[in-house]
């Protein structure tokens, strides 16, 4: 986290009963797993396959929904299917989509300015950097929201991402 980072916990008498409540280290961990799988679907001889392994290891699709708006969307900018998700990561139904994951990525880093943990969802706003293969970084803010699934794993349930306002432009 960034210096002036929060982390913001709320509780209530009923907390701790509830057994699906995230931890900060869990968001961590889920968004070093992103940023790895990211890097994975660039480098993969099936990126198709990987970017579906990386939306069903990460996403919440299959059990509440998502609220996907990609970074570099912008006639058709909400994704809120599966089909919808790859398409913006590897290519396919959507005509603007050029595969963002292949470009390829060698390392995605994370500065959290917080996260907000409500017993059984968390959010987390920041900035993360996509390094590409000749050094560059691509700074990108995000906010997400994270739950778990029956089997104790964080999904996403919303996915937004933007460049940062540039003036200039």
């Amino acid at each position: 986290m960034t210096a002036s980072a929060t982390t913001t916990t709320t509780t209530s008498p009923l907390s701790e009963k509830v057994t699906c409540r995230i931890r900060e280290e869990e968001v961590i961990a889920a968004q070093k797993g992103w940023g790895n799988g990211i890097v994975e679907i660039g480098a993969a001889k099936d990126p198709i396959q990987a970017a579906k392994a990386h939306i069903d290891k990460f996403y919440a699709f299959d059990s509440s929904g998502v609220l996907f708006k990609p970074t570099l969307a912008a006639k058709v900018q909400f994704r809120t299917t599966k089909a919808a998700a790859l398409s913006y990561f590897v290519g396919g139904e959507i005509a603007e989509d050029g595969g963002f994951a292949l470009t390829p990525f060698v390392k995605v880093r994370w500065e959290n300015e917080g996260i907000i943990i409500q017993q059984t969802t968390a959010l987390a706003m920041g900035n993360y950097f996509f390094t590409n293969q000749q050094g560059d970084e691509i700074k990108v803010e995000f906010s997400f929201s994270y739950i778990k699934d029956d089997a104790g794993q964080l999904k996403i349930t919303l996915h937004h991402s933007s460049v940062p306002y540039n003036p200039a432009q």
